[in-house]
């Protein structure tokens, strides 16, 4: 195992019963609790027309989340460039990285879902161009004082860069991926990488990061070379209590609701694609989603840190028709019982 592993919140805020608003307050109070526990950081993901995503404008909810914190980083996982003005994307960050005294943590993607993509009137097969041109854009905008640009969707000449970050040139920069393509274009930039899939192919990802980041150290491509030593971190969806059978009998219909949110658009487009993919069984069979006691869970993830060798470790704990309490529950347990030990 590493000499050191950090940990991490991920989280969709996908559909729940009961006010909106109720949902954004408890999804605030869960991570007050993990700030208090020493959590690194909260990721959340950004999705649109979609069950999966009640937080469409990740940006909004770290507005709230920055004075409600007080160490814990934040950031998107990911914000999906192509759907961003790439001079209003400097000025959030910029004012989020000010809002939290440099707490921002900036994951990005050009985006999975071709049918978000196009909710935006954004052509899903031009999002690979539009996600380099953006991030181009952001990185010259954040480091230098006039942005000047021209380039095949943006052109931008003699604009005042006024507002800059806490963190300079700009908070760290995360990818997140479960493709080989994913994992090259991370390591070669050095950027944080994120990924999900069953120990053996997290423990792959993790060998290939490190090969090609050893291979690019001294070329010129790094986006992320104020960061020391990158996270190479592995999520994982979590329900723990008392006993395994008390936990499957809760955490199996919350998944169910949980992988309706989730392939809810896809299934709108007669597209199953990712059925699969989330399905429970192969997920619970192949440990993306840990369910049980506090042994059970704590020797699943100490075997993925052994097997893969990262350095973060990101739970869900939140998901589904899991309720406030229970998800609470679930992260004090890991909290007391299991944190400990990995330290």
């Amino acid at each position: 195992m590493p000499t050191k592993i950090d940990f991490g919140l991920f989280d969709w805020i996908d559909q729940a019963p009961g006010p909106l608003a109720d949902l954004y307050e408890s999804r605030l109070q869960l991570v007050e609790l993990a700030d208090k526990a020493g959590f690194f950081g909260y990721h959340l993901a950004e999705h649109h027309s979609t069950p999966l995503g009640m937080a469409p404008s990740p940006s909004v909810f770290f507005a709230s989340l920055a004075q409600r914190t007080k160490n814990i980083r934040f950031g998107p996982m990911a914000y999906l460039l192509p759907l961003y003005h790439p001079v209003r994307l400097i000025e959030e960050v910029c004012m989020l990285d000010n809002l939290s005294n440099g707490r921002m943590e900036l994951g990005i993607s050009r985006g999975v879902s071709p049918y978000e993509i196009s909710s935006y009137s954004v052509d899903p097969e031009k999002t690979r161009e539009m996600f380099a041109e953006v991030l181009d854009i952001f990185r010259a905008g954040m480091c230098n004082e006039i942005l000047d640009y021209v380039g095949k969707h943006y052109e931008f000449r003699d604009v005042p860069m006024t507002i800059k970050p806490v963190q300079t040139p700009y908070p760290p920069l995360w990818y997140p991926s479960f493709s080989e393509a994913g994992v090259e274009y991370a390591a070669q930039h050095g950027m944080h990488f994120l990924s999900l899939g069953p120990p053996s192919l997290v423990a792959h990802l993790m060998g290939r990061y490190r090969e090609i980041a050893a291979a690019s150290r001294d070329r010129d491509v790094r986006f992320n070379g104020h960061v020391a030593e990158p996270k190479l971190g592995a999520m994982r969806q979590i329900y723990i209590a008392e006993t395994e059978q008390a936990a499957l009998a809760t955490a199996k219909p919350a998944y169910q609701h949980w992988y309706g949110s989730i392939t809810k658009l896809w299934h709108r487009h007669n597209d199953t694609a990712y059925d699969g993919f989330f399905a429970w069984d192969p997920c619970f069979s192949g440990e993306t989603i840990l369910i049980g006691s506090v042994e059970k869970v704590r020797e699943q993830i100490q075997q993925l840190v052994s097997a893969s060798g990262i350095n973060y470790f990101v739970g869900s704990f939140a998901w589904g028709s899991l309720t406030p309490a229970q998800s609470q529950r679930s992260l004090e347990l890991f909290v007391s019982e299991i944190m400990p030990g990995l330290q």
